[in-house]
């Protein structure tokens, strides 16, 4: 009877198990890319599974029954999806993309975090430009709180990474490359850069050190990817310096998805705070669409268009600048005549189609069209006198001018256009298993630029012309002309693999090779690169059911590579003009050793990232920087060296506010190679390059008051230590004057009106999902952070460098509203 009752159970067992089905598939981020240890469970049962590190999963589930399950990762938001009942054996295939929170240490348990493998990877949240006090309006501005990054001028979108310069930065947004103006001179007239912040999705950043899937630069890559609403939104942004309102929305069947942004903005009230006194003009406009339109569950294409408008008109009128020191206190006055008008307009259009062949693998075919067209006409003169002021504490006429220590005038003018046309083509494709992530790419790139630059100034100081004739020709301190017509090609492939050696470690190997041609100067540049990185107590926290059992979640990681930058037209045009066609592609190799530990404090999660990196570089152009424009020597006769170390602790300082310190040491110098004046070569030795600052910090803090948690606090503080000022170029190839340190301290305080969770509904509210208002005040501490100089001689020959300040305190009303 025992021996029935056992076979009995048996068969009944066996004829149980029989009775399953089984789902699989990948599950990726929006950006396409595997996620590990993604969870996916049925709802209202223990039984589960996780993804592999290649995304990939595979679950039994039973048979014949309607079942729901739930896909979910501790940085994302989970997914419902319900499956129809399944014949017994059968296997289906499901394919889900998470949408991850943007800021990763958002994590509640160690050891389960994603894209931990990038080396100097950050994932940042788009919402906190628009609600941090921010003076420029530009996505930019939030990364010069991140290490390694560093910026000088608060109106300005360009930034520096890691001792590189403004134009050593790749910005992609949708796969598709973004390009700055070509002419740009000063902040005040550069307006707003091309992301706008109401239409972002995912933002990444990578300091150095990055896969060979992003393209040819020596520095750093921003990519950013637009979101594609799943239901109607819309929202406002104002403010005393412009607005900025978006709206989007689906189809009915979710065929159609589209979204627009409009920006507008004017600078006038911050100028008003500049030495320059005058009448200021500044508009800048942008218009953005990003349409998604899907003919079938496997084909889609995407259109990304911009037109943007910047124009700045300056009609300058008088400055007065004090400066020195508190011995020696000196006054310059200027009276000005003529005007300056900067016109930049630029257009981009993009389309992608996107086709997924299968589960495993994803084709794209991406094409882009950018145009530029670049205007600065400018003719000022001014008159000025240098004085000396009244330094007697006390004295009735403190502060007053006492003497006069000089005189002269001045003539600026220039007539400069470029037109610049860059058409793309480009494919690619990724094949992902449950062994490789493997990602491939080839681009085909058109160039024509027209530029005709000639510019000049004069100046007649202290009685005779600077540079002194004796005779009556009259000498021009600067005199610059040039004409050019280019056209070239470049052709570019990549092709990269990422493959986990020891899954209990996660040992993690990156690897792939870049190649890119430029017809122009003839050269072929090959990339290898490669990232490694491997998590030591990962399996010994998977296995830990409390978090007291868990040891400290580290991960580390070491990247090498070779960082070619191919020339674009900048850096062929010389000081005087010409251009130089045999420019090569200047040359980095990243060492970069890091790591991140996740850890908790107060209850809350938080991380703490540093890295070293060592930047050993050749074949470099040399350049100098006034301002933001940076004007090359066009010629590769410089080899340089980077080092330094990065740091950053980030999390919920304030429960539910994200927060981070960072911190950063660096040094990058040069050897430049050139001919003194009696044609004699030589080598500068080892000197500070125009961006080596020393020492960063940045700080982004959220606070509240605990008792009415809708007012908040937001803080936005960078400092960086002195920068080095070279004043032309005979004098490039010596150390040179120094900048003052850069300290901005710019603060918001705001209150939280509606938000969704309100219990209650007004009349005023059921018109918006959300209302936030802010009043900030930029440059707290009214830092007269200095830019560039202007250099003036007295009676007795001596030069004084007078400095030109950037803005000063000012107070913004800001609005945000999403209905």
């Amino acid at each position: 009877m025992r021996l029935l009752l056992v076979l009995f159970f048996c068969s009944l067992t066996y004829m149980l198990s029989a009775q399953t089905a089984e789902v699989e598939g990948f599950i990726t981020d929006s950006l396409g890319n595997p996620v590990e240890d993604a969870s996916i469970k049925i709802k209202g049962e223990a039984k589960g599974t996780f993804t592999t590190p290649n995304g990939y999963y595979s679950l039994k589930i039973p048979a014949n029954t309607k079942i729901t399950l739930i896909y979910s990762h501790l940085s994302a938001k989970a997914i419902i999806k319900e499956v129809a009942p399944l014949s017994p054996s059968q296997k289906k295939k499901i394919n889900i993309a998470l949408k991850f929170r943007a800021i990763e240490v958002d994590e509640t348990e160690v050891g389960f975090e994603k894209n931990r493998d990038k080396a100097s990877t950050m994932t940042l949240d788009p919402k906190l430009s628009g609600k941090l006090p921010n003076v420029s309006g530009n996505f930019e501005a939030i990364l010069r709180t991140l290490p390694g990054v560093s910026g000088n001028n608060e109106l300005s979108s360009a930034y520096n990474v890691r001792g590189g310069n403004f134009d050593e930065n790749l910005v992609y947004v949708n796969d598709i490359e973004i390009y700055r103006p070509q002419l740009v001179r000063s902040g005040q007239q550069e307006g707003l850069s091309f992301i706008n912040p109401d239409m972002v999705e995912n933002v990444r950043f990578s300091a150095g050190g990055f896969e060979a899937k992003y393209g040819d630069k020596l520095s750093s890559v921003l990519d950013v990817e637009y979101r594609k609403p799943t239901k109607t939104i819309a929202g406002a942004n104002l403010n005393f310096l412009g607005g900025s309102v978006y709206a989007g929305g689906t189809s009915k069947k979710s065929k159609f998805s589209w979204l627009t942004g409009v920006r507008v903005r004017s600078n006038s009230y911050l100028l008003n705070s500049l030495d320059v006194q005058g009448e200021y003009r500044p508009f800048f406009v942008d218009a953005q669409a990003s349409l998604t339109y899907n003919f079938s569950d496997n084909f889609s294409v995407s259109y990304l268009g911009n037109y943007a408008l910047n124009r700045f008109l300056l009609i300058p009128q008088t400055q007065q600048t004090s400066f020195g020191t508190v011995t020696n206190a000196l006054q310059l006055t200027v009276f000005f005549d003529g005007s300056e008008l900067m016109r930049y307009q630029t257009i981009m259009n993009g389309l992608t189609f996107n086709y997924l062949v299968n589960d495993n693998t994803n084709l794209k075919l991406i094409g882009s069209y950018f145009n530029s067209g670049e205007r600065e006409f400018f003719t000022t003169e001014g008159a000025y006198r240098l004085d000396q002021l009244d330094n007697e504490l006390g004295s009735d006429n403190f502060g007053q001018a006492r003497f006069n220590r000089g005189a002269g005038y001045f003539i600026n003018h220039g007539r400069n256009e470029l037109q610049a046309n860059v058409a793309a083509i480009a494919h690619k494709g990724s094949h992902i298993n449950k062994n490789v992530a493997l990602y491939w790419g080839v681009k085909f790139q058109n160039e024509i630029v027209d530029d005709r630059i000639r510019e000049w100034n004069y100046v007649d100081s202290a009685g005779f012309a600077i540079p002194f004739n004796s005779g009556n020709t009259l000498n021009l301190l600067n005199f610059v002309t040039g004409k050019a017509h280019l056209q070239s090609q470049r052709y570019s492939a990549y092709v990269q693999n990422s493959t986990t050696l020891i899954d209990s470690v996660q040992l993690k190997i990156t690897y792939g090779v870049r190649s890119n041609y430029w017809s122009l100067n003839q050269e072929n540049v090959i990339s290898p690169r490669v990232q490694i990185s491997f998590q030591p107590f990962r399996a010994y926290n998977r296995r830990a059911k409390h978090d007291s059992l868990k040891k400290h979640d580290w991960a580390f990681r070491f990247a090498f590579g070779y960082y070619y930058q191919p020339p674009f037209y900048r850096e062929l045009r010389g000081l005087d003009g010409q251009v130089n066609t045999n420019v090569k592609a200047q040359r980095s190799i990243h060492y970069v050793l890091g790591g991140d530990m996740n850890f908790k404090a107060w209850g809350r999660p938080f991380k703490f990232y540093s890295e070293i990196y060592y930047k050993q570089m050749d074949n470099l152009v040399p350049y100098q920087i006034d301002n933001v424009r940076i004007r090359y020597f066009a010629n590769n006769n410089s080899q340089g060296r980077a080092f330094g170390w990065d740091s950053r602790v980030n999390g919920e300082f304030v429960d539910g506010l994200e927060s981070w310190f960072s911190f950063s040491i660096m040094s990058i110098k040069e050897n430049i190679r050139y001919t003194d004046a009696q044609d004699v070569a030589r080598e500068s030795g080892f000197i500070r390059r125009p961006t080596d600052q020393r020492v960063n910090m940045g700080v982004l803090f959220q606070d509240e008051i605990e008792r009415f948690p809708r007012y908040k606090m937001q803080l936005n503080l960078v400092y960086g230590s002195n920068l080095p000022f070279y004043l032309d170029g005979d004098n490039r190839f010596k150390e040179g004057f120094k900048l003052p340190a850069y300290r901005r301290v710019d603060i918001g305080f705001s209150r939280d009106i509606i938000t969704e969770d309100d219990p209650r509904k007004t009349k005023v509210s059921r018109w918006f999902k959300t209302l936030f208002l802010s009043v900030q005040v930029f440059n707290l501490t009214q830092a007269n952070n200095t830019i560039s100089y202007i250099w003036v001689r007295d009676v007795e020959g001596t030069t004084y460098g007078v400095p030109t300040f950037l803005t000063s305190r000012r107070i913004n009303l800001s609005i945000i509203a999403k209905f």
